[in-house]
């Protein structure tokens, strides 16, 4: 009996004019971060060619620096630089982080776009194993080893180093990130400021910015 339900029941919906339930179709984007397509490898170069070589900023900027502690991920320092553009340039503002944990050390250089389309950032990374200290790698040249596109509305574009692959065609793509990245670790005084704020977090010492030991309140007066 259990073999006939199942089609009566059907039959019965399709009669009543219903149709049965259909899942959605599922859509997956693979990303080819080794060797992206010609017409990508075009918009990345397009991205880059949009960023001033010589930077010319306003007025406004901000330093930070901090200590971030995950569950599932090491412990890092880190120092963030942002500047901003004058308000006719096409782009918004400049963020450059340098961060350093147990497993190595990491810059990323980050161009927001002023209007919310097309492109809406532009991220450069490199990395360089634990073990360097922080002042050597900043003020080294190190090359990008990865590129991403934030776009509006589509997937990101994303270009990465790759062992054992043949990237030649990809390598003006990574050549010119790396400029930019050098232009504007001078731009942003990164090689003086990063080191000096990381020095200062070792010497504040691991109190969760709460207050060091043996330090009296003030008294009333």
């Amino acid at each position: 009996m259990l073999k006939f339900c199942l089609p009566l029941a059907l039959g019965a919906a399709l009669a009543a004019g219903q149709q049965p339930k259909q899942t959605p179709p599922v859509r997956v984007n693979v990303l080819n971060v080794c060797a992206p397509s010609a017409d990508e490898q075009k918009e990345i170069s397009a991205a880059l060619a949009r960023v001033p070589p010589r930077p010319a900023f306003a007025p406004d900027f901000e330093i930070t620096r901090g200590h971030t502690t995950m569950a599932d991920a090491p412990s890092s320092n880190w120092v963030r630089l942002r500047r901003e553009y004058p308000k006719s340039a096409p782009l918004l503002a400049a963020q450059f982080v340098f961060s350093v944990d147990s497993v190595g050390n990491k810059e990323s250089l980050v161009f927001y776009s002023r209007e919310a389309k097309d492109v809406m950032q532009i991220s450069l990374e490199d990395e360089v194993a634990a073990g360097t200290p922080p002042g050597s790698v900043v003020g080294a040249d190190t090359p990008v080893s990865h590129i991403r596109l934030q776009r509006f509305g589509k997937p990101s574009l994303v270009l990465a180093r790759c062992p054992n692959v043949n990237q030649s065609a990809q390598e003006p793509l990574f050549r010119t990130a790396s400029q930019l990245m050098a232009a504007y670790r001078a731009a942003m005084n990164a090689r003086q400021i990063v080191p000096a704020e990381l020095q200062r977090l070792a010497n504040a010492g691991d109190h969760d910015g709460r207050r060091p030991p043996k330090v009296k309140h003030m008294e009333k007066r």
